[in-house]
């Protein structure tokens, strides 16, 4: 009996496809960036004190409660217009990084958890707020990829 050996053909997408995946990712990251931007700017005073109260940034709260929505609001810009897409991404995934450590860190040493994300990510409890983070990370990795793997 003669057996017949198939290959498993991988599953590709074409560059079509590479480009919905990675408008769709997009999308979600000028979204949540776009989102907190607003969020944090409409209550900035709440945003500010909540800066105040964490003991490492306190005395440049002033200034982060300025600059962390107005990075978040430039990266979606970037993601927004096509030449600087992948700048947008690699901007993303930098500041979402940032954030992550930054959770990382109050988890781990202080003594007060003070939360300002802005809007009802707000609402989310520190371990869900790590992986609402690690799931953005893991989504603007994939769009990179897709980015260096189209033809």
């Amino acid at each position: 009996m003669d057996s017949i050996i198939s290959k498993k053909q991988r599953f590709r997408l074409t560059n079509k496809g590479k480009d919905r995946l990675i408008l769709a990712i997009c999308s979600l990251c000028i979204f949540l960036f776009l989102y907190t931007a607003c969020a944090k700017l409409m209550d900035h005073g709440r945003f500010l004190n909540g800066l105040y109260h964490v003991e490492v940034i306190g005395r440049f709260a002033f200034y982060i409660s300025w600059l962390v929505p107005l990075a978040e609001i430039l990266i979606a810009i970037l993601l927004i217009i096509p030449r600087t897409l992948k700048l947008g991404l690699y901007s993303f995934l930098g500041l979402m990084i940032l954030f992550t450590v930054y959770i990382l860190s109050v988890l781990l040493w202080a003594s007060k958890l003070p939360c300002h994300c802005g809007g009802v990510i707000e609402k989310l409890s520190w371990t869900q707020h790590v992986w609402f983070n690690l799931t953005f990370i893991a989504l603007a990795v994939c769009a990179l990829r897709l980015l260096k793997t189209k033809d």
